[in-house]
């Protein structure tokens, strides 16, 4: 079977050919359909070593079809139609594990860095992964809602708004495009913040109620302008701007970061406590939270904006990434005709 893979370290993906990995107990093996191309990957492309050795194959936003399950699987049968996303595993014993925060586990595994991802035609991964895919949702589809989609739809759920908040999404990207739809049909007055006039149109048919353009005006004194926000979601991937969105949260608001790099954020330590500001990080969610997430796109219309590539463009795909070229989500298809799953 064809897989893109890292062949050494320093080399960019590559075509190989692997034979498909048999399913050991509590394991399934999935033909897959589609994977996504994440900002993740260009760190688990790039990485000098592997802990499963080279050829090392990237890929975390998996969606396709089980066809093979290993022993002691329950639940599951082949031909059923799955998603695996960043979270591939834990180990199912510890503190966060036993309370369900299993993304947190410190044995957590992540296809594509703990095992061979879904760059390739064939994966195998832990059953207690798998999500499964709504009937009315593609393959194309479901592939970023184990990543992007589910961390976007978390970072706003959790927050804990009443109806009517006010919602701002930093950057319209990748994962910005998502958060602004999933905020706009949970009922929150939705405000979207990029760089230019260009994505006000896109960002408007996605559900935001105003338009704020970051190069006219302060994003923190126009959201102050508004009335504050009750929530802002960082999805930018450099943090040097956040510390200046303080001004423009309401009191008692959530600043939540989910687009990160290497770099730190200041803040005004005197507001955050006189106004009662909290500061947080967010790491996407495990398998119940991609399923909510997928049932909840279905239901209200929340769909990733996808540009989709053969399989065998993976290095392009991930070079356009790194460039800045890619606009939203890049989803690379094993087989001709993925993205048109009646389904």
């Amino acid at each position: 079977m064809l897989a893109m893979a890292v062949t050494a370290s320093g080399r960019r993906p590559e075509r190989i050919e692997i034979e498909p990995s048999r399913p050991a107990v509590g394991e399934v093996r999935i033909d897959v359909a589609a994977c996504g191309v994440c900002y993740a990957d260009l760190g688990a492309a790039g990485a000098r070593t592997s802990s499963y050795g080279f050829p090392m194959t990237p890929g975390h936003e998996i969606a396709g079809t089980i066809a093979e399950l290993g022993a002691d699987v329950v639940g599951w049968s082949v031909g059923d139609r799955v998603a695996l996303g960043w979270f591939g595993g834990s180990c199912g014993h510890c503190g966060v594990c036993r309370r369900g925060d299993v993304v947190h586990c410190p044995e957590r595994r992540i296809p594509g860095v703990s095992y061979p991802g879904g760059w390739a035609e064939s994966v195998t991964a832990p059953a207690r992964a798998l999500v499964p895919i709504p009937d009315a949702m593609s393959f194309s589809e479901a592939a970023p809602f184990g990543c992007a989609g589910v961390t976007a739809f978390n970072a706003v759920r959790s927050a804990g708004l009443r109806p009517g908040s006010r919602v701002a999404v930093f950057g319209i990207g990748g994962l910005g495009h998502l958060a602004v739809q999933f905020a706009a049909r949970m009922g929150f007055e939705t405000v979207a913040i990029a760089r230019g006039s260009q994505r006000e149109a896109l960002a408007r048919s996605l559900g935001a109620h105003h338009y704020l353009d970051s190069e006219v005006q302060s994003p923190g004194e126009a959201l102050a302008a508004l009335g504050g926000a009750d929530l802002i979601v960082y999805t930018a991937s450099s943090t040097a701007p956040a510390g200046t969105l303080i001004d423009g949260l309401a009191d008692g608001g959530h600043l939540v970061l989910v687009g990160v790099d290497g770099g730190t954020v200041q803040l005004p330590v005197g507001r955050l406590v006189m106004s009662g500001l909290t500061i947080r990080g967010h790491l996407t969610g495990g398998p119940a939270d991609v399923e909510r997430a997928m049932n909840f796109a279905v239901m209200n219309d929340v769909r990733p904006v996808l540009e989709t590539r053969p399989l065998t463009e993976a290095a392009e795909a991930l070079d356009d990434l790194r460039l800045g070229r890619t606009r939203f989500r890049t989803v690379l298809e094993m087989r001709e005709g993925s993205e048109a799953d009646p389904r």
